[in-house]
């Protein structure tokens, strides 16, 4: 499954490498969570916690509805 989810979030890297950020991959939890790191611009940008909901946890619970949810961590 992480290698489902990091093939899934290189293609959401160009849209944040755009506005100069990144987002890595972290952890895939037993509840079904993806934990992943905003960077550079997007760590701090105001709008990061609707990057994770609205666009990133968007496409990966589309792609694959076993996801429950994804978090941004520090």
């Amino acid at each position: 499954m992480e290698k489902k989810i990091n093939e899934a979030l290189d293609q959401i890297r160009p849209f944040l490498q755009r506005d100069g950020g990144d987002i890595e991959f972290v952890e895939y939890t037993d509840d079904n969570i993806v934990k992943v790191r905003l960077q550079g611009h997007c760590a701090g940008c105001p709008g990061a916690q609707m990057t994770i909901k609205g666009v990133v946890e968007k496409i990966l619970k589309e792609s694959y509805p076993e996801i429950a949810g994804v978090e941004a961590v520090q």
